[in-house]
């Protein structure tokens, strides 16, 4: 069992930060939940087996389980449901303001990448 979570937990990084170098706004917003999603299955991983509830002055059969990887786990959640909403917003704005979710090029991008172009053509002819 536990090496099928630790391969779909590396499924899900590996979907996810594929899908958020993509330009399209809802692949980056499906790209974190899955990622979000990813981190929540590591520590559930990351927390063994299941044990005792973790509650002071009581003793349960067996040990008590971490509960530093459920407080971890929420927190995950938490962080992933706001940036979740934020990058919906963001994608929502978007389509309303340009029609599309494409993320577009930067002017000074462009400029930079066509001088680094002009540069290494010069190297090239100067030989060196």
């Amino acid at each position: 069992m536990s090496l099928v979570l630790v391969v779909v937990v590396g499924v899900l990084f590996g979907v996810g930060f594929h899908l958020l170098l993509q330009r399209s706004l809802i692949r980056i917003v499906v790209g974190f939940v899955l990622l979000g999603h990813g981190a929540n299955l590591a520590l559930l991983e990351a927390g063994g087996p299941a044990g005792a509830p973790p509650l002071l002055g009581r003793r349960g059969e067996g040990p008590m389980a971490d509960p530093l990887p459920q407080a971890m786990a929420l927190t995950a959640i938490v962080i992933t449901f706001g940036v979740t909403a934020f990058l919906l917003a963001l994608a929502y704005r978007s389509w309303l303001f340009l029609g599309e979710d494409e993320v577009q090029d930067d002017v000074e991008d462009r400029r930079i990448a066509a001088a680094e172009a002009r540069r290494e053509g010069y190297d090239e002819e100067d030989g060196g």
